[in-house]
This record gives C-alpha cells, sequence and structure tokens, in this order.
C-alpha cells in the first residue's frame, strides 16, 4: 500500500511564493513519474506540472516560468511557486505512478495510481 502527503499549502499575497512538498511512503522502493494537480472552486482538476524518473518535466501553459518541479529523491518532489497570483488559488492534490509509461501521458489523471488528499492554497490580491 502506498500513501501519498502533501505539505506546504497555505494563504500567500499576489506576488509572493511557496513551496509545496511531495512524499510518498508505504511498501515501495521508488517512485516511477510524480505530478501536481489541483482544482479550483468550480472547476476541473487540472495539471499542474509532472516530472518523469528520468527527470523530464512539463508544466501547464499557466504557470510557465512561475512554478518549477524538481525531484528531491525516489519519493518526493517539490513544486516551488513564484510569482502566485490569486488565479493560483486552489487545492493542490500530488499523485504518484508506479508502473512505466510515456512522459505525455502523465497529462492524464487516469495514469496515476496514488494521490495525496490535497493542501489549500490560497493567493490573496
Amino acid at each position: 500500500q502506498v500513501q501519498v502527503e502533501e505539505s506546504g499549502g497555505g494563504t500567500v499575497q499576489s506576488g509572493g511564493s511557496l513551496r509545496l512538498t511531495c512524499t510518498a511512503s508505504g511498501t515501495i522502493f521508488s517512485v516511477d513519474d510524480m505530478g501536481w494537480y489541483r482544482q479550483a472552486p468550480g472547476k476541473e482538476r487540472e495539471l499542474v506540472a509532472s516530472i518523469s524518473r528520468s527527470l523530464t518535466a512539463q508544466y501547464a501553459d499557466s504557470v510557465k516560468g512561475r512554478f518549477t518541479i524538481s525531484r528531491d529523491n525516489a519519493k518526493s518532489v517539490t513544486l516551488q511557486m513564484n510569482n502566485l497570483k490569486p488565479e493560483d488559488t486552489a487545492v493542490y492534490y500530488c499523485a504518484a505512478r508506479r508502473g512505466p509509461g510515456s512522459v505525455r501521458s502523465l497529462r492524464i489523471e487516469s495514469t496515476y495510481d496514488d494521490w495525496g488528499q490535497g493542501t489549500q492554497v490560497t493567493v490573496s490580491s
């Protein structure tokens, strides 16, 4: 069984920064790929960023140049969010994929095996 846990959410003013961390634990040696999704009130969940085992990262157009995803170790990733905007307000979810797959498919929610409970990020104007 695998547990995924996010941390680092909070409230920040527009233009500020936050750092989210995600760690997978349980009876696994490593996770192949990980991603961050977010869901704002009244909207569908969307991919924010993903990073593969080979360290290939991809981002949503809305966060390019502001957010950076990095791999801390085999089971942990960090999402550094700079120049935050009110439209970044959402619940942020971390997801992990434990099997092989393409980088492109990391944009698809169903490709992930395990999800965290989410952490709230609120950006005030």
